[in-house]
């Protein structure tokens, strides 16, 4: 099979690039032939379309002009930010004689949720003609499928949740083990910092507690800034807390170390583009009991006190409440539902399992 994927590659390694590269190495493994087409910024969301990026687009559409003719299937991770969809639409028409060979995956989805729902938009008409005459549509969850399905078949629409590591599966001694104390109680956000992902909120939450709560509860906070002057107001605001640390971008061992040690794992989001944060199901896999928000498409793969615990979006209170209610619940019971969350993982949420179900897609041109 002749596979052209037109996505973004790493680095840097995050929810939108690393099940990219892992389709990628998976095709090539068994002996296909695959052409690719880097759609990476290389940076975080800078809001900004420079000169530079502009060169990069149209050498995008070049590529995908020259390299279309050969291709068997053409996988297409698409954005969805205005400007990212406009790149996308130009594609579309590039790609118009592909278009029954094109299945298209929805990485996030909260932003076409917008972009889709526009009346009168000519933006969101051109999505509808082009995306209801593709081959497919992947989406991570039910959530996106419900907005999808307004604008092609549904049986075209193929729900793959997203996965966790094989390296972050906790085993049974470890994490027995760590939950045997949990004085202090270790709490862990592991994403990017941008706005709407709820690191400020669960900051403030730990800031606003009593002094002889925050001796209990330890948090570590992992990933990158857009911005090094938020960094640098960050790392201000944290000075002096003691059970405070920044450990800036992690991988491998370190964010295993770091999922592996934490009890909890905290991400209040309300990122405008979010999906389903590979973050929560690496939690899973890890042993950790979630705190999220019912934002996007997590509650797809979140049930509040089966996984976790939820709170309420931009709600500082909300975080704070239930840090503390944690910090009192006895240890068995936050033992048995992170014990149940790896074995959600185990089940549902693994690297091979995820493989397969794309692989099964791709094969139905």
């Amino acid at each position: 099979m002749n596979t052209l994927i037109i996505a973004p590659f790493p680095p840097p390694f995050n929810g939108n690039t690393l099940p990219v590269l892992k389709i990628y190495d998976t095709l090539i493994k068994e002996g296909n032939e695959v052409q690719k087409i880097d759609l990476n910024k290389k940076e975080l969301s800078s809001g900004k379309l420079s000169i530079v990026r502009v060169s990069q687009i149209f050498k995008v559409f070049i590529q995908a002009f020259k390299l279309r003719k050969n291709a068997d299937v053409i996988y297409f991770s698409i954005t969805e930010s205005f400007l990212g969809n406009v790149k996308d639409l130009i594609i579309y028409l590039i790609l118009y004689h592909n278009r029954n060979r094109i299945f298209i995956h929805m990485l996030g989805g909260a932003g076409m949720k917008e972009i889709l729902a526009k009346r009168n938009s000519l933006i969101t008409k051109l999505n509808k003609f082009f995306i209801s005459r593709l081959g497919g549509v992947i989406v991570e969850g039910d959530t996106q499928k419900r907005f999808f399905a307004k604008v092609i078949d549904p049986d075209k629409i193929h729900v793959i949740n997203n996965f966790a590591e094989d390296f972050l599966f906790i085993d049974n001694a470890s994490l027995e083990n760590k939950f045997n104390d949990i004085k202090p109680l270790k709490v862990l956000y592991l994403s990017n910092f941008l706005y709407g992902k709820g690191y400020e909120e669960l900051l403030k939450a730990y800031m606003s507690m009593p002094d002889s709560l925050q001796d209990k509860v330890e948090i570590d906070f992992a990933g990158s800034f857009d911005e090094k002057n938020k960094e640098e107001e960050f790392l201000k605001t944290i000075e002096g807390y003691k059970n405070i640390r920044f450990h800036g971008r992690v991988s491998g061992e370190q964010k295993k170390a770091l999922y592996h040690n934490a009890h909890v794992f905290c991400m209040p989001t309300y990122y405008p583009f979010e999906g389903q944060p590979f973050c929560i199901l690496e939690a899973y896999a890890s042993g950790c009991v979630v705190v999220v928000t019912n934002h996007s498409g997590i509650f797809d793969v979140f049930q509040p006190m089966e996984n976790g615990f939820e709170v309420q979006k931009q709600s500082i209170s909300s975080v704070e409440k239930v840090l503390t209610k944690i910090s009192r619940t006895d240890k068995s019971e936050l033992l048995n539902i992170a014990t149940h969350n790896r074995e959600v993982a185990l089940e549902k949420h693994t690297l091979d399992a995820y493989i397969s179900k794309v692989h099964a897609v791709l094969s139905m041109k």
